[in-house]
């Protein structure tokens, strides 16, 4: 059966239309159509941005003999619109048709395929989409996904036709992958407080930590504990993902656990049965700490140490509150700790650099997919503070985490310590589909201030640190005054950070 759409015309979509109408909202198309534009009949036109959404309509005539008589006895047409044009422009839409599946979950997944194809071709940073026919790809992965039975199949073409973009970052992830970014970009869950994973080595799920005065914490479940049941169901072979879900859920009611203490699995007597309400439970991606320390000559000074571990839309606003409350402490430098920091919201990574810059500073500089470069500038920016500032970096820094680092290091506004970073310099939309999925798609890469390339190549800091740079005792006593609960002391990362610190403040106060 040929889909193709040379094979349509604008009888067929007259009939489709009347029977299987269906709207979509897109973005304005980026590029120039490849598919065979039919007329339209205007009946909503409303642009918001660049967004327009309408219908498509067409005159009357059989659509048996264009699609054939033995796929019609089986399916029918649905038309979808895909805008390729402006309010001014409506007779340049698109329109393909494509038969229904008889499997009403297919079905569905054949409406995300739709969106996810037009909204990849509309917004990708390629336009070659990595050398390939975009428009072709749709009908092909349509016709793989019309045999199929099952949603999980179906999606697992999606993905696979997203795979040839040859884009690890762009792609598409199910409702509840989507309702955990959301948790973790919003700061915001219904559940115990309890973070988990697998240890890869004995596939157990090992309590992480516990948020501080969280229902799980007040259980007295801790760090290392194992975790074998969830409501009388054992979660022997579940990841994480899936053992967290069940153990979220609406405020007022229970979940019970059963867990294996660490401290007592040698003899098998950590065996115990906790219940626990479910609460609203805040996620804050930050922990601080103050750090005083006396040089030998007497003097006291006091650091104040910031480790953010993702860029969510509470992290500029709780990094602006610890740093006025440590500046109220009398801080007088300051370590940020971007080590192991995948990343998140861009639009979070800037902020967090505003609270550290004054002036008209340029920010990041992106390069869209017909290769223009714009760079992002502040607006008569004020720092919260000016003090001695160095940023620790590792491998495990990556996307806005890069995007930070470059702002404050090019802008002359911090020294880098650390290790190079992860070297992720694309920028992803994230869209969330009409069945909870969410199709990230890559649509930008990006520069620092200073035009130095990041994606693939990484930022490589001022000042490396390794654990065993340092065998000789220091040159200051300090304490640490913390919410955090490792110790600070004895990371070498941040030896070297505050010796930096010291050369900052001596340079400070040269005459």
């Amino acid at each position: 059966m040929e889909l193709n759409a040379r094979n349509l015309s604008s009888a067929t979509l007259r009939r489709l239309s009347c029977n299987h109408r269906r709207t979509f909202n897109t973005r304005r198309s980026l590029i120039k159509p490849k598919l065979r534009p039919c007329a339209v009949k205007k009946s909503e036109a409303r642009s918001h941005g660049e967004t327009v959404k309408y219908e498509v309509d067409g005159c009357d005539q059989s659509p048996a003999r264009l699609l054939g008589k033995s796929a019609l006895s089986a399916v029918a047409a649905v038309l979808v619109s895909i805008c390729g044009c402006d309010a001014q422009a409506l007779a340049e839409s698109l329109t393909v048709a494509f038969p229904v599946s008889k499997a009403l979950e297919v079905n569905t997944v054949q409406r995300t395929l739709v969106e996810a194809w037009g909204l990849v071709r509309e917004t990708f940073i390629d336009p070659t989409f990595n050398h390939q026919d975009w428009d072709s790809k749709l009908q092909q992965t349509m016709v793989e996904m019309f045999p199929l039975k099952s949603a999980d199949a179906a999606y697992s073409k999606i993905r696979g036709m997203l795979s040839t973009l040859g884009d690890p970052f762009t792609k598409l992830i199910s409702p509840k992958e989507y309702q955990s970014f959301r948790i973790g970009s919003d700061g915001n869950l219904q559940g115990v407080g309890l973070f988990i994973n697998v240890e890869p080595n004995s596939g157990h799920l090992i309590v992480l930590s516990c948020i501080e005065g969280s229902p799980a914490a007040r259980a007295g479940i801790h760090e290392g504990d194992e975790l074998l049941e969830i409501d009388g169901e054992s979660v022997a072979g579940i990841n994480s993902e899936a053992a967290a879900q069940k153990l979220r859920g609406r405020i007022g009611t229970t979940v019970t656990v059963k867990l294996l203490s660490e401290v007592e699995q040698g003899n098998k007597s950590g065996l115990r049965e906790v219940i626990i309400p479910r609460e609203a439970i805040k996620l804050s991606p930050l922990s601080t700490a103050v750090i005083y320390h006396r040089s030998l000559d007497g003097c006291e000074s006091k650091t104040g140490y910031v480790r953010l571990s993702t860029f969510s839309q509470t992290a500029a606003v709780d990094m602006e509150n610890a740093i006025q409350a440590m500046e109220d402490q009398g801080v007088q430098s300051y370590i940020l700790d971007l080590r192991n920091n995948p990343g998140g919201l861009v639009k979070a990574g800037l902020d967090v650099a505003q609270i550290w810059l004054d002036g008209d500073e340029t920010l990041v500089n992106t390069i869209d997919r017909e290769g223009n470069m714009l760079p992002i500038n502040m607006v008569n920016g004020h720092a919260l503070t000016r003090d001695p500032l160095v940023v620790i970096v590792n491998e495990g820094s990556a996307s806005a985490s890069e995007i930070l680092a470059g702002a404050l290091h090019d802008n002359g506004r911090a020294v880098l310590v650390g290790n190079k970073t992860f070297g992720k310099g694309k920028i992803q939309s994230v869209t969330e589909l009409h069945d909870g999925s969410a199709l990230f798609i890559t649509v930008a890469k990006y520069l620092s201030p200073a035009l130095h390339e990041i994606d693939k190549v990484g930022i490589t800091p001022d000042v490396q640190c390794t654990p065993d740079m340092f065998t000789a005792s220091k040159t200051w006593t300090s304490g640490v005054k913390s919410s955090a609960s490792s110790s600070l002391e004895a990371d070498s990362c941040i030896i070297v950070a505050e010796h930096e610190l010291e050369v900052q403040r001596s340079k400070g106060t040269a005459s």
